[in-house]
Order: structure tokens, then sequence, then C-alpha cells
């Protein structure tokens, strides 16, 4: 059994178990409410992180300003 570059042998090819109509993701379902969550979460993690930052820096160009 010797394999030509013409034989289809399934490889490359997109294989969906599932029928096209169940496997649509729909607007607004539950994953995309906690992702959203998640995302907030996340933007205001960082945005704390930066005016944390923000603060010392200012506090150290204080102290520096008044040494």
């Amino acid at each position: 059994m010797s394999a030509s570059s013409t034989d289809n042998d399934g490889q490359g090819m997109i294989v969906n178990p599932k029928p096209t109509a169940d496997n649509q993701d729909w607007d607004g379902d539950e994953a995309d409410r906690a992702d959203r969550l998640r995302f907030e979460e996340e933007q205001a993690m960082i945005r704390e992180q930066s005016e944390a930052r923000a603060a010392k820096a200012a506090e150290e160009a204080a102290k520096k300003a008044s040494a």
C-alpha cells in the first residue's frame, strides 16, 4: 500500500462532528458574558496597577525635589 501525492488520506481536512445547526455560537450566551466580565476585571486590574505605579513615581519625584 503505497501513498502517492494524489491519494486523499484525510490529511488537512476539516472535520466537524456536529451538524452546523447544532454547532452555532449564539451572541449573548453565558460564555460570552463570562468572557466580557473576565475582560472587564482584567482591565480594572491593569488600571489599578498603572495608577499605583504612577503614584509611586510621583512620590519618588516629590522626594527627589524636596531633597
